[in-house]
């Protein structure tokens, strides 16, 4: 990985919170429930897909639904994981997601109020092959 992208030691501990966070957006999440997706979604999120179009958070809840029944999102894996502070309490969580015939860069905006972790935005970006 290129050293430019190592996640300062401080914010370690943030990313390993929000690295346990994040599958909800790409797999079948081992305890995803409405409830928890009501807690971490927040009611403003939006994401744009490695499609270019831009998403709801409605939208989003009914693909996390439906993938949650497909059995290849287990092979789904990930790497190069990367957090930098955007501001007091507001996080960019960025890392390469693998699936079957085609790799992602994806960024996440992730937000702590009150001791709680929310996600603002999300974001998926096609690529040809993974860069190092």
């Amino acid at each position: 990985m290129n050293p430019e992208l190592l996640t300062p030691e401080a914010l370690q501990p943030v990313l390993d919170e929000l690295q346990a966070l994040e599958p909800i957006f790409h797999s079948a999440y081992f305890d995803a429930t409405p409830e928890k997706f009501e807690r971490y979604v927040a009611s403003q999120f939006w994401e744009v897909g490695a499609s270019g179009n831009r998403y709801s958070r409605a939208f989003a809840f009914k693909v996390l639904s439906e993938r949650q029944a497909s059995p290849d999102v287990a092979t789904w894996r990930t790497s190069d994981w990367h957090l930098a502070e955007a501001g007091p309490d507001n996080y960019l969580l960025t890392y390469t997601l693998f699936q079957p015939g085609r790799v992602t860069r994806r960024l996440s905006v992730w937000r702590r109020a009150g001791g709680a972790w929310q996600v603002i935005y999300h974001q998926g970006t096609v690529v040809q092959e993974p860069a190092n």
